[in-house]
């Protein structure tokens, strides 16, 4: 076991709104304790509330899950307990948010009153799920504060938790929105596609359910192949389409219908979005 992967078992990790811990390093709080309840105790998840606050003073880790509208009332709610109890020590804690659009500014604003902490922006995708995930992170590198060990450690011990669920990448913040028009909005591109694959095999006489799980594989497959070569997808193109046959007639199709240049400009449109919305 490596020095890292070994820091994880010292962890206590909370998640506030919402493989490699055990379930009794996770804290979790919502709004419903009925809905938390019924979500993570299957999952053997005990250590389960609606305090924030004191979610926020038991974890070295916090993700922060809620929806991003809700950010105002939680910060209110945290100001007002650090007035009457006074700030807990976050010198030595990560604070990870998952909030979409709301940038690592308004999120150092929103929490100034936990006084010195450090903040990591994510934005994941759906696939991670069923741990074929992708997640970006990013954190503020012009801080005046500079991380001591155990937050280099936490930090760390967050890439390994992240890269768990699939594959994980630090960027810098700039390009979140981009990744978010690529990556987060990527698997509705890709079950679009996988539907018109399946209904072209419909139209051709393939039972639907049949067809539609020819699809999934196949793409998840291809996919496969991209990452295990190394190989540029057009490379792997041209290697299935024989002169004169059928592959190369359907890619002529697609070309037909703009493929690329629809993709490219789904893109471009979400990415737009994300900067209206942030």
């Amino acid at each position: 076991m490596s020095n890292e992967t070994s820091n994880l078992s010292t962890l206590t990790v909370g998640f506030i709104g919402g493989g490699i811990l055990q379930p009794d390093q996770i804290h979790v709080t919502a709004t419903n304790l009925s809905n938390l309840t019924q979500r993570w105790s299957p999952l053997a998840v005990t250590h389960l509330g609606t305090d924030n606050f004191a979610l926020i003073e038991r974890c070295t880790i916090v993700f922060l899950c809620i929806k991003p509208q809700m950010l105002p009332a939680f910060s209110y709610s945290i100001d007002v307990r650090v007035k009457k109890e006074g700030r807990p020590d976050c010198t030595n804690k990560l604070i990870v948010s998952i909030l979409a659009g709301v940038t690592l500014d308004q999120l150092y604003s929103r929490l100034s009153c936990l006084g010195t902490t450090t903040i990591v922006r994510t934005m994941p995708n759906t696939p991670m799920q069923v741990g074929l995930g992708c997640t970006v992170y990013c954190s503020a590198k012009d801080t005046d504060v500079t991380p001591n060990d155990t937050v280099k450690e936490l930090y760390s011990s967050l890439k390994i938790m992240l890269g768990s669920l699939g594959k994980a990448f630090e960027v810098q913040e700039n390009q979140i929105n981009a990744v978010t028009g690529l990556a987060g909005c990527g698997p509705a591109y890709v079950y679009e596609f996988i539907e018109a694959l399946a209904d072209g095999g419909v139209k051709q006489g393939i039972p639907r359910a049949m067809a539609l799980q020819l699809a999934a594989q196949t793409v998840m497959g291809a996919a496969k192949m991209v990452l295990a070569t190394g190989k540029h997808p057009a490379v792997l193109k041209d290697e299935v389409c024989s002169p004169g046959g059928a592959t190369i007639h359907g890619v002529h199709a697609l070309e037909q219908g703009s493929m690329r240049g629809t993709v490219m400009n789904a893109v471009e449109k979400a990415t737009k979005r994300s900067e209206e919305l942030s």
